[in-house]
């Protein structure tokens, strides 16, 4: 288990601040401490607790040959999605989420078997039998698919785990997840309703010290997990939830 933040770091990271309390959502109460100056306070203590269960998830569903796919397409989160997933070799997605991904797999996992083609018959030199016109054109077509799927390169797949930063931004994947029943580890704000997330954690999903601190810790799980991978883990299980189709 990553070393858990204490309160004052994650003070210190700017986890605590909420959103407004005219843009609150009800079902957030349980991890609201405080109010000031009309801006939600979230309770630190539950967020320890929560992230505690988050990470032991992350943990044994990688460790019993689990996948996880890191999510986060707004600005603040992109750079940090990106560079974490990456750092524990799974696949993200932080420029677009493509509809269907998850519910239309087989053609998104077309996409991506086409990406890897390309990508090999450049690297090998297979392209250069074509015309000038012919190679420019796939090598546009390269850095067009490098946009939409190029962080699935590895996934060949649906993953066993979704983390999302914001799942209101991302509201069509985590509609896509719950359909397929993958389970969802997210960070969730004030703003959000944290039950339809699997193992919410409150959090500021604004801040960029905030959402980095977090996924960090998540990275570092999936990293603690592929160590342990091939020890007799039992295979994980999302806590019963009553989802619905996301509507807000």
């Amino acid at each position: 288990m990553p070393k858990m933040p204490g309160l004052e770091d994650l003070m210190k990271a700017g986890v605590h601040f909420g959103h407004r309390r005219s843009k609150w959502h009800p079902k957030m109460e349980p991890f609201i401490f405080t109010e000031k100056n009309d801006i939600h306070i979230i309770n630190l203590e539950k967020t320890q607790t929560q992230l505690e269960k988050a990470l032991g998830f992350l943990t044994q569903t990688v460790a019993a040959g689990g996948t996880v796919l890191f999510l986060g397409t707004k600005k603040q989160a992109q750079d940090i999605v990106k560079e974490g997933a990456i750092a524990c070799n799974m696949p993200y997605i932080v420029y677009r989420w493509l509809g269907g991904t998850m519910t239309n797999a087989n053609s998104v996992l077309g996409l991506v078997k086409k990406y890897r083609k390309l990508k090999e018959d450049k690297a090998s030199g297979a392209l250069k039998k074509f015309t000038k016109k012919e190679q420019l054109n796939m090598d546009r077509e390269i850095i067009r698919l490098d946009t939409i799927v190029g962080g699935l390169e590895n996934m060949d797949k649906l993953p066993q785990v979704v983390v999302i930063v914001d799942i209101k931004t991302e509201k069509t994947a985590l509609n896509e997840a719950i359909r397929k029943e993958i389970p969802v580890v997210a960070v969730c704000d004030t703003n959000v309703n944290p039950e339809l997330v699997d193992y919410p954690v409150p959090a500021n999903d604004d801040a960029t010290s905030s959402i980095k601190m977090i996924v960090n810790l998540m990275v570092e799980a999936v990293k603690e997990g592929q160590q342990k991978k091939g020890d007799p883990v039992a295979q994980p299980k999302a806590p019963v939830v009553e989802k619905k189709q996301v509507s807000e």
